[in-house]
């Protein structure tokens, strides 16, 4: 019988990283062209957002993409090869109502010009993981048919997400709890892997706990004089 202290983090891993990153691959041709329709959605966020447009529709824009990874990717896909995946998409479906709860109906996502420090990262984080994160995979070796796109698939749609969640002026710490959770939950399994990207999720994590923290202690001061 093998010693427990031998096992590695990888010795849990349900499946292999070609498995993963073959799903991947069927899943973007699947789904295609949703990916094109994912980076427009992306876009139109980050011009509402930039000009301060009303954050009901930006939190509906991202509603439609944290349900579509939920159903599209983790439920039909994800959970082929994982059975914690049926989970993961029910916090995913539960992110959305809760954007659409939030932020469309109650309009409790408020933006203004990036002109903070706080706003100029959540808008390079946005920037990011809309048009930068999907060909992390080129530098890690592989094609674009195995990248994850922003709408598509749950790394991506996370770190714009916590780009918009810093790039409003208020944004209720309800929002940022499935969002950080999944930047374990994806570094675990990367790690778990062997993946370059595990330390993705987690250094946007940090980033934008940081700034959010950071940004709310001149807001206190202001208050409070």
């Amino acid at each position: 019988m093998t010693e427990w202290w031998t096992y590695r983090l990888s010795s849990f891993l349900l499946f292999s990283p070609r498995t993963y990153f073959r799903l991947h691959e069927l899943y973007n041709v699947e789904v295609w062209p949703v990916q094109l329709a994912g980076l427009v959605i992306g876009a139109v966020i980050m011009a509402m957002a930039f000009r301060a447009h009303s954050g009901r529709a930006v939190a509906g824009l991202l509603a439609v993409t944290w349900l579509f990874v939920a159903f599209a990717y983790h439920l039909r896909r994800y959970a082929t090869i994982n059975w914690a995946a049926t989970y993961f998409a029910a916090a995913f479906a539960v992110q959305a109502i809760l954007l659409l709860w939030t932020g469309t109906v109650r309009h409790r996502l408020v933006f203004a010009s990036p002109g903070r420090a706080r706003q100029r990262i959540g808008f390079l984080l946005l920037l990011f993981g809309v048009f930068v994160q999907p060909a992390v995979a080129l530098l890690a070796g592989r094609s674009l048919l195995q990248s994850e796109y922003f709408g598509v698939a749950p790394d991506p749609t996370v770190t714009g997400t916590l780009g918009v969640l810093l790039l409003a002026n208020r944004s209720p710490w309800k929002l940022w709890i499935v969002p950080l959770l999944w930047c374990g939950v994806s570094a675990a399994f990367q790690s778990m892997m062997q993946s370059p990207e595990a330390l993705i999720l987690p250094v946007v994590g940090v980033i934008a706990v940081a700034c959010a923290i950071a940004g709310r202690r001149p807001a206190e001061h202001a208050r409070a004089t």
